[in-house]
């Protein structure tokens, strides 16, 4: 079997050894849906906007972490949604990904399948390897195992719940691994739990009492963007919803770190009243503001990074999303934040 190609799943009989559970090896993951991971509690999916209830059954940022004894490669089994002809999503890319510490080490691209094995050769060494698959088309892994060794469970590491919008999500970045959450993830060495939903991320406080609920060791909010147009709020509306969102928050993680990153440049909206009268820019001051009142009230465990300034018209790749340079620089900003927060490790 080439190192590029995805074939149907084969018995264990062939003398390959048996498939591992992959549960232990997965991270990123929030919940489970019927052993599904998803991004939103299925418990409490009845009070969540429709778009945002959309977003979270992509499985954005989960992933295999694994170390390797003597493996050459790593076997993959997994099922994937095949997209129909017209399908938007068919010709996104479709590769799994391996990283060590030192950066990307070799993708495999396939095709979307209902059930297939994807072998990725292993460079050699122990690792910390850590395998994205791809996101698109939802694909649920079955289990892995090594090829002429074993494999193990990467250490556990730190736990950091991050939501936000479809910037958060990772959107124009070129591959899961890209995207700022990941970014600033791989550099902390903290197990990131990717809670960015696209279109959606307006404040909603039914996903504040669902990340109240979520075991954290650091948390970072960065939402706002979609509170100037497509939902449209006033400043005040917002200031009081920021207010909010951080209580509920607070209520389950009173003492857990908490980041809050205000949205980051859009030129058209900056100085562009939305139907309530506000900029993207006075909305951002609300939010800013309602992170200051609180701190100044005796939360020392919250911090702010505004975001106006922490990317140029350069980093965009559409006037809105970031693209992997400005992916790049967000995520390491976020990780000279809570550096200096004290939140992160020096």
């Amino acid at each position: 079997m080439g190192a590029a190609e995805a074939v149907a799943v084969a018995a264990d009989g062939d003398g390959a050894p048996h498939w591992l559970d992959p549960g232990p090896f997965l991270r990123g993951v929030a919940w489970l849906d019927e052993g599904r991971p998803v991004r939103a509690d299925p418990e409490d999916s009845m009070r969540l906007p429709w778009d945002t209830g959309e977003r979270a059954t992509l499985p954005i940022g989960v992933r295999l972490e694994f170390t390797a004894h003597a493996a050459r490669a790593v076997e993959i089994r997994y099922r994937a949604t095949v997209p129909g002809p017209t399908d938007a999503l068919r010709d996104l890319a479709h590769a799994f990904a391996l990283w060590d510490r030192h950066g990307v080490v070799r993708e495999v691209w396939t095709e979307p399948a209902a059930e297939a094995v994807v072998r990725i050769e292993l460079p050699g060494g122990a690792g910390p390897f850590t395998l994205h698959p791809p996101e698109a088309q939802s694909p649920l892994i079955l289990g892995l195992r090594g090829i002429g060794g074993t494999v193990a469970p990467a250490p556990p590491a730190p736990r950091w719940v991050v939501h936000g919008d479809s910037i958060t999500e990772g959107w124009w970045s070129t591959r899961p691994a890209h995207g700022w959450p990941a970014v600033a993830g791989r550099a902390l060495g903290w197990d990131t739990v990717n809670l960015g939903y696209a279109g959606a991320a307006r404040g909603e406080l039914a996903t504040a009492e669902q990340i109240a609920g979520l075991p954290a060791d650091v948390i970072t909010l960065a939402f706002g963007t979609n509170c100037w147009s497509r939902v449209p709020f006033s400043v005040p509306l917002l200031y009081e919803t920021t207010r909010a969102f951080l209580d509920l928050v607070r209520q389950g993680h009173p003492r857990t770190p908490l980041l809050l990153v205000s949205p980051v440049l859009r030129p058209d909206a900056e100085r562009t009243p939305n139907r309530l009268g506000a900029t993207l820019g006075a909305l951002r001051d609300a939010m800013e503001r309602a992170v200051r009142d609180r701190i100044a009230a005796g939360d020392d465990r919250l911090a702010l990074l505004p975001g106006r300034d922490l990317l140029g018209p350069e980093h965009l790749a559409d006037g809105l999303h970031p693209n992997d340079s400005g992916h790049q620089v967000l995520g390491l900003a976020v990780v000279t934040a809570l550096r200096r927060s004290g939140f992160g490790p020096g």
